[in-house]
């Protein structure tokens, strides 16, 4: 079992209050938003890097047109794949639709297990630095070879910066490597470089469960969707002319089935990948543990999760 932390709620200045339901993917976090939404008047508003985009319906276990039909949501269904669409732009459209939601008297209700995401709405982070050099960061993967000498190499640049979690996040070590390599001499550490947001308060909750009960229903989930047609999905997608090169087609499920892989090699594929980013999840989260309060959902429940809620919104 996963550690039960039991911590407290983030608040910022006395200003309106926003629920965020964080956790790890399959774990049930769209029915805990929905029914949050249906018993306290609310709108729910993604934090998923997947569902935003159009077409990509089942991969992306985007909410049912009968969950979509009990609760409002926004950022789901939105954007073009082959549109550009980073943390930046989702910090911006995703603050425009909870002050939206807030000024008609409903309660912003954040649902969603991508971390970045998340980040941008608990923090006023700064997004006006450069992107970088994508070439210089091709030629880097290409000369350290694997995540492990990437990762290697960040090590002997900055060992506060290589944290284990990011051990195979490739894209965001060789960003790392690049700006130390060009110059930085220290790269700013998580609690350096982020303030609270001045927008709102934030009730932060998450849900956990025992590990393997997890990674049985991550497996469960997986079968579900290649039932529903999520290779027949893919297929869609490429005579649409998206590839494996595609930003919005490297999430799990997808790129799998890009491969070209036997269907059983690609269904195996996808639920160890699915796994490991639970884990990595479950990782993140934990870096909150003076601010997040954390329900089971097998021993507690949704209603346990509700009435947390209710009295924090009820406390002045």
């Amino acid at each position: 079992m996963d550690g039960y932390i039991v911590a407290v709620y983030f608040c910022f200045y006395n200003m309106y209050k926003i629920v965020i339901i964080a956790g790890p993917t399959a774990i049930g976090k769209t029915e805990y938003a929905i029914r949050l939404a249906e018993d306290l008047n609310g709108e729910i508003i993604s934090a998923d890097s997947m569902q935003i985009y159009k077409y990509m319906d089942i991969g992306s276990a985007k909410p049912t047109a009968e969950e979509r039909a009990r609760a409002k949501h926004w950022m789901v269904d939105e954007i073009d794949p082959r549109d550009a669409f980073n943390v930046a732009s989702y910090q911006s459209l995703a603050k425009s639709y909870i002050k939206d939601v807030h000024d008609r008297g409903k309660l912003p209700i954040v649902c969603g297990g991508t971390g970045l995401y998340i980040n941008s709405l608990l923090y006023d982070m700064d997004f006006s630095a450069p992107e970088g050099d994508e070439s210089y960061r091709d030629e880097l993967i290409k000369k350290y070879e694997t995540p492990e000498k990437l990762f290697e190499r960040l090590t002997e640049l900055d060992p506060l910066a290589a944290k284990p979690e990011d051990m195979n996040n490739v894209k965001r070590i060789s960003r790392y490597i690049e700006r130390l390599e060009k110059g930085e001499t220290r790269l700013a550490q998580f609690s350096e470089m982020q303030k609270p947001s001045k927008d709102y308060e934030v009730i932060f909750t998450g849900l956990c469960m025992d590990r393997d009960r997890l990674y049985e229903r991550i497996n469960l989930r997986v079968d579900k969707l290649i039932e529903r047609g999520l290779a027949y999905e893919v297929d869609s997608l490429m005579e649409m002319g998206f590839t494996a090169d595609d930003v919005a087609m490297k999430g799990i499920g997808y790129k799998e089935l890009m491969e070209g892989l036997p269907l059983n090699e690609a269904i195996y594929n996808i639920k160890i990948n699915t796994r490991h980013y639970a884990k990595r999840q479950i990782i993140w989260l934990r870096r909150y543990k003076d601010a997040i309060k954390f329900f089971d959902t097998e021993t507690e429940g949704y209603e346990a999760l509700k009435a947390y809620v209710k009295s924090r919104l009820e406390d002045e």
